[in-house]
C-alpha cells in the first residue's frame, strides 16, 4: 500500500487536505496534473478568518494578506444607495501565497507531493483503491477528488447547469494615476483601502468589485473582481472588468490575475463514500451568496483528515460536514437564486427600508448567517411596512431557508436514506 490518502489536485483544496491528512500521522501522497506551483487560483481571493481558525492554519500575513482594514460599502447598482460595515472579517488573500504555504506545510509534515502526473483511473475495490498514472498503477486506502469543476468528478455527483454557474474575473492593476484614482474615491464617498461592492450591474447576481491600496507592498494598485451567470442573458465577469478597466483612465497595467467559472447551485448530498471523498467545488462546497469557497475547503480539509485518522470513512465525513455546515451553504444558495431576480430598483428598495441592513450583509460576508440583533428590529419592521411588495417576495425565501437548514441538521447516518434526504432537499432547494 504506497499512502494511506491519496489527493488528486494540490489547488487550495488539495493543498490543504495534504497538509490536515500529514500532520494527523496519515501517509500523504498529492499528485496534480500541472506543475505545483500552477496549482490553484493564481489571483485575491476572500476568506473568513474563522475558517483559518478552524481549520487549524495560521492567519494569512502580509504579503499574503492583500488588504487590511477598510469599510465594506455594498452599493445597489452604481450607487448612491449602499449598506457599509466595518470588520466584515473577510480577508483578501493573496491564493498564490495561500497554496504554496500549503504545499511547503504538507511536505513539512510529510506529504509527497508530486506535479505533472496526472491520475487516468481509478478503481475502488473492497481493500485498497488503484489509480492509474503515467508512473504505474497506485494502491492506496482512500482517494479525495480535489479536481474542482470539470474535474475528475469520482463521486458522480449531479450535473452543474450553466444557469447555476458563476464566471468570475479578478485582476490586480497598478495605479497609472494616483491622484485621479483618489478624486474617484472621493466621488464614490470612500477611502483608500475600502471594498466598494456594486451590486446588480450587469442583471441580478452580478458585480464589479472595487479596492484601491495606495499603500500596497507591490506599490499603489487597485483590486478588481467581477462575476455574473451569463447563462441569464448577462454579460460575463471578464468582459465587465475589462469595461471597468477602459472606462476609469487611473487603472492602469494589469500585475495578475485570472478568470473561473464557480458553481453556485449549493453543496452535494454525497460527499464521500466507500473509499472516494471529493472536496471543494468539484462536490459544490460554495458559499452560492457570493460564490466563495476558499473557506469552505480549509474547514472541509480539516474535517476529512480528523474523520480519516480516526479510521472513520468517507461518508462519515459527508454526515459531519452536512450537519456542521451544510445547511448555511444550501440556505446561501437559496438565497443566491431569489437575488437572480433582483432589479436595482428592488435592491435599492430592500437597503433603504433597512430589510437588507449591515448585521445581515455582514453575517453573510463572514458565511456565518445570523439574525439581527434586537435593536435593529424596530427599524427593519418600519422598513418592511415600507417595502411591502419586497417583503413578500423575501419572506417564503426566508422561511425555506430556516428549513433547509433544519434538514440538514437530520442528514442520515444510514447512506441507504440518503437518496430519500435528497430529493426533498432539492425540493426545498429549488421549488419555484
Amino acid at each position: 500500500m504506497e499512502a494511506d490518502v491519496l489527493v488528486i489536485g494540490a489547488g487550495t483544496a488539495g493543498a490543504a487536505v495534504a497538509r490536515a491528512c500529514a500532520k494527523k500521522g496519515l501517509r500523504t501522497l498529492c499528485l496534480e496534473r500541472g506543475t505545483l506551483d500552477r496549482a490553484g487560483a493564481r489571483w485575491i481571493n476572500g476568506a473568513p478568518g474563522w475558517a483559518f481558525d478552524e481549520a487549524g492554519l495560521a492567519r494569512p500575513a502580509p504579503p499574503e494578506l492583500r488588504g487590511d482594514g477598510g469599510l465594506f460599502h455594498l452599493v445597489a447598482g452604481w450607487g448612491p444607495t449602499r449598506v457599509s460595515i466595518a470588520d466584515s472579517e473577510v480577508l483578501e488573500v493573496d491564493m498564490r501565497l495561500l497554496v504554496a504555504r500549503l504545499q511547503t506545510d504538507a511536505r513539512r509534515f510529510g506529504a509527497d507531493l508530486v506535479g505533472e502526473r496526472p491520475v487516468h483511473s481509478v478503481e475502488e475495490l473492497p481493500d485498497e483503491v488503484r489509480v492509474q498514472t503515467d508512473a504505474g498503477i497506485l494502491r492506496v486506502r482512500t482517494v479525495v477528488d480535489a479536481t474542482g469543476l470539470g474535474g475528475l468528478d469520482l463521486l458522480g455527483g449531479p450535473p452543474n447547469p450553466r444557469t447555476l454557474l458563476c464566471t468570475a474575473a479578478q485582476q490586480v492593476h497598478a495605479l497609472g494615476d494616483v491622484q485621479a484614482a483618489q478624486a474617484w474615491l472621493r466621488d464614490q464617498d470612500a477611502q483608500d483601502g475600502d471594498v466598494l461592492c456594486f451590486t446588480g450591474v450587469a442583471g441580478g447576481y452580478s458585480i464589479v468589485n472595487v479596492r484601491v491600496h495606495e499603500h500596497s507592498p507591490d506599490g499603489p494598485e487597485v483590486s478588481l473582481l467581477t462575476g455574473s451567470i451569463p447563462a441569464l442573458g448577462h454579460r460575463a465577469g471578464q468582459p465587465l472588468l475589462d469595461d471597468f478597466v477602459a472606462s476609469h483612465s487611473w487603472v492602469g497595467e494589469r500585475r495578475f490575475g485570472g478568470a473561473r467559472a464557480i458553481p453556485v447551485a449549493g453543496p452535494h448530498a454525497v460527499l464521500g463514500r466507500g473509499r472516494i471523498a471529493g472536496i471543494g467545488d468539484v462536490v459544490g462546497q460554495v458559499f452560492a451568496a457570493h460564490g466563495s469557497g476558499i473557506g469552505a475547503q480549509l474547514v472541509a480539509a480539516e474535517l476529512l483528515a480528523s474523520t480519516l485518522a480516526d479510521g472513520r470513512s468517507p461518508f462519515e465525513y459527508s454526515v459531519d460536514w452536512h450537519r456542521t455546515y451544510g445547511g448555511r451553504f444550501a440556505a446561501s444558495a437559496i438565497f443566491a437564486a431569489f437575488s437572480r431576480e433582483l432589479s436595482e430598483p428592488e435592491l435599492t428598495e430592500l437597503m433603504d427600508s433597512g430589510v437588507l441592513g449591515p448585521t445581515l450583509v455582514a453575517s453573510n460576508l463572514a458565511q456565518r448567517p445570523s439574525l439581527p440583533p434586537l435593536r435593529e428590529l424596530p427599524a427593519m419592521a418600519r422598513g418592511a411596512w415600507r417595502s411591502r411588495d419586497a417583503i413578500r417576495r423575501f419572506l417564503p425565501i426566508v422561511r425555506r431557508m430556516i428549513r433547509v437548514q433544519t434538514h440538514h441538521q437530520a442528514y442520515p447516518r444510514d447512506p441507504a436514506r440518503v437518496p430519500q434526504w435528497e430529493e426533498q432537499q432539492r425540493e426545498w432547494m429549488f421549488q419555484d
